[in-house]
């Protein structure tokens, strides 16, 4: 039988990586053999989640701490995966923030530190796994996390930087795809809708947004843990390598409407 999702010996980054759907993400690649690097800015952190997917996966892991808005500190980052691995295979760009204010009271600092790291800090990222390891190899698997809200507007938390950001963060998936498929490099962005996680599990259980999981979702709930780790698992396969600058909204078809 065959196993399409097999990343066996593939050595898969996670920005992000400290907590919430960048652990579910990397334990689903752990889970189909892939050797996980995590990445995020708080060490004790991602050594925990290193340790957690080492012992469970019985993969090799890497903790790196990194504030993917530093140029420096991203390419350091790479060159370290690239000396203790020798590949880079995938990367999911998952590192991101969201400024919640009426735009007219957004701040230009809230405004630029939301496109730095959840725009640009995406960027850096691919740059340097593409640069240093994936055009030399032919290969390379590069998932972006965007949102549903960088497809749409919404009413319900004004958040224009984010919208900005991860609309920017689409385009941006669709301009890599059709510069770097020449070199075997597949760009693709997966648009999470609302997704329970210790942080948002409170707020989404509430009355409010149980009613609007009813009027804007046409499958009436939020998404629970596991369900965006196939979308990972398949852009991250080599069984998708015909599948390239692709926008996959994992939303419960809020954008459908």
């Amino acid at each position: 039988m065959k196993n399409y999702f097999d990343l066996t010996g593939q050595v898969a980054i996670v920005t992000g990586c400290s907590t919430g759907l960048g652990v579910q993400m990397a334990k689903a690649l752990a889970n189909q053999g892939a050797k996980i690097v995590a990445i995020a800015r708080r060490k004790e952190m991602i050594e925990a989640v290193a340790k957690e997917i080492a012992d469970t996966y019985k993969v090799e892991t890497l903790a790196i701490p990194c504030d993917i808005t530093d140029t420096d500190k991203v390419n350091a980052a790479v060159d370290e995966v690239l000396k203790k691995f020798g590949r880079i295979d995938i990367v999911i760009n998952n590192a991101g923030t969201g400024a919640v204010a009426p735009a007219e009271d957004i701040t230009d600092e809230q405004f630029y530190n939301e496109m730095n790291i959840d725009l640009f800090g995406s960027f850096r990222v691919a740059r340097a796994c593409a640069k240093k390891a994936m055009i030399p190899a032919k290969y390379g698997r590069v998932i972006n996390i965007a949102s549903m809200y960088g497809m749409v507007g919404n009413k319900v938390a004004p958040a224009s930087p984010y919208h900005a950001a991860k609309g920017g963060v689409v385009n941006l998936t669709r301009g890599l795809a059709a510069e770097w498929g020449k070199y075997n490099i597949n760009v693709n962005a997966i648009c999470p809708g609302y997704f329970y996680t210790p942080l948002t599990k409170e707020t989404l259980d509430s009355d409010f947004f149980q009613q609007n999981a009813q009027t804007m979702i046409p499958l009436s709930r939020y998404g629970n843990e596991g369900e965006l780790d196939t979308a990972a698992i398949f852009l991250a396969s080599p069984a998708s390598s015909y599948v390239t600058g692709v926008i996959l909204p994992v939303d419960g078809g809020y954008t459908s409407m």
